[in-house]
């Protein structure tokens, strides 16, 4: 369900991005995802959605800290982190050398799905699940979480022009699909996310 929402964003935002055009955008676009000299729309819009997304996934991560889970969960979450906290950094950073604001205005995606988000019920879900309950849990909402970013790593690499940007996303994917594999191989057979294991 979520992955066909992802689909349906990055159908939409390649359609915005070629209507807003490469170079110098267009009124029609959403205020602050026009593109610019050297940089489009896709470009703006990728990282106008990561930067909140990077956020949530920090609130995400955070949740761990002094609960009982393996010492390899836990680094996994404190690496993830330090990691995401620096990319909204360099992120917002590049978007303010663009002016563009650090993210879009509120419904700005709505036209194309939305912004991919974990909504703040599941992170209190989270906070509230038992301690015997917690890790598994934690493990198969980050997951669902960082899948989010590679979807939007792809989007970004199949229509994005700044070459800084794409390689932001570039290592996005990778990043995360890594954390997703080891992720799931911590979690064995019994995740919903291996459907195929029994």
């Amino acid at each position: 369900m979520r992955y066909g929402a992802l689909a349906l964003l990055a159908a939409g935002v390649l359609l915005l991005a070629l209507q807003c055009g490469v170079a110098g955008g267009s009124p029609s676009g959403p205020a602050g995802a026009r593109g610019g000299r050297g940089f489009n729309a896709t470009d703006v819009m990728f990282l106008q959605m990561m930067v909140p997304h990077q956020g949530q996934g920090v609130r995400l991560v955070r949740l761990a800290r002094g609960r009982p889970v393996r010492p390899e969960v836990a680094t996994l979450a404190a690496a993830i982190e330090s990691t995401q906290l620096r990319e909204v950094k360099d992120m917002a950073a590049r978007l303010r050398e663009w002016r563009r604001p650090p993210t879009a205005p509120a419904h700005a995606h709505a036209a194309h799905g939305g912004m991919p988000v974990t909504p703040q019920a599941e992170l209190d879900a989270l906070d509230r699940t038992p301690a015997d309950r917690f890790e598994r849990a934690f493990l198969n909402l980050l997951i669902a979480h960082q899948d989010d970013a590679v979807q939007m790593a792809r989007m970004e690499t199949g229509g994005g022009q700044d070459a800084w940007t794409r390689r932001l996303a570039e290592n996005v994917d990778r990043s995360r699909s890594a954390q997703i594999t080891r992720m799931l191989t911590i979690l064995g057979p019994r995740s919903p996310h291996n459907p195929s294991q029994k």
